[in-house]
């Protein structure tokens, strides 16, 4: 993702409480343990950044890109990301429950413990990327689509999964399928959904 007319970060770790986040380009740039809640950052990119333990609530994220991006423990709890891509980063235990997601593509890449328990997701793609443990229960969902993609022990359940088009993914051990009223699966996902669905419900399968 291409943003015309940006500028160095100035400091090898970020210090830019005060600063108009806009335009800027995060080369290598350390985030562990920021502190950047309630910044806007506006057609930005982070390459190569380390935002471990980066504390970024109530953020609000606008044509921006992360590339490369790594770090665990992650906070973006009620964050707004719009228009944003996540590109072959390696992320884990992201917590960004009650976030918002509007035009996000997430390309490539490894999650591990993406909690996004209440959020609301709208024109969101996920592309070719591992996802440990997504948490969608509560969730809004609206035009959201897996395309091969490995979710291993994703979580579903009261939410509303109007558009969510899970044909493209492997589910591996997922929790809450009897939940996913709206959702899109393919027939040979619903062979392998069976099971867990009949567990869920408390049916009783006789025989072999």
């Amino acid at each position: 993702m291409q943003i015309p007319d940006q500028r160095p970060f100035p400091h090898p770790s970020f210090a830019g409480q005060d600063l108009d986040l806009d335009g800027y380009r995060f080369d290598a740039t350390d985030f562990t343990h920021a502190h950047a809640q309630g910044r806007t950052f506006l057609e930005c990119t982070l390459v190569a950044c380390d935002l471990g333990e980066a504390v970024f609530r109530g953020s609000r994220w606008s044509q921006c890109a992360w590339e490369r991006v790594h770090g665990a423990g992650i906070s973006l709890v009620e964050a707004s990301l719009h228009d944003i891509v996540i590109d072959q980063c390696r992320l884990g235990a992201v917590s960004a429950w009650g976030s918002q997601w509007r035009g996000v593509t997430v390309r490539g890449g490894k999650i591990d413990f993406l909690n996004l328990r209440g959020a609301k997701l709208k024109n969101v793609m996920f592309e070719d990327c591992l996802i440990s443990e997504l948490d969608l229960q509560e969730a809004t969902v609206d035009a959201v689509r897996f395309d091969g993609c490995r979710l291993v022990e994703p979580q579903f359940g009261r939410g509303r999964y109007t558009g969510l088009d899970l044909t493209g993914a492997e589910l591996v051990s997922p929790q809450g399928v009897a939940g996913l009223r709206g959702a899109r699966v393919s027939r040979l996902q619903l062979l392998d959904l069976g099971p867990v669905l009949a567990l869920e419900a408390g049916i009783e399968v006789a025989g072999p």
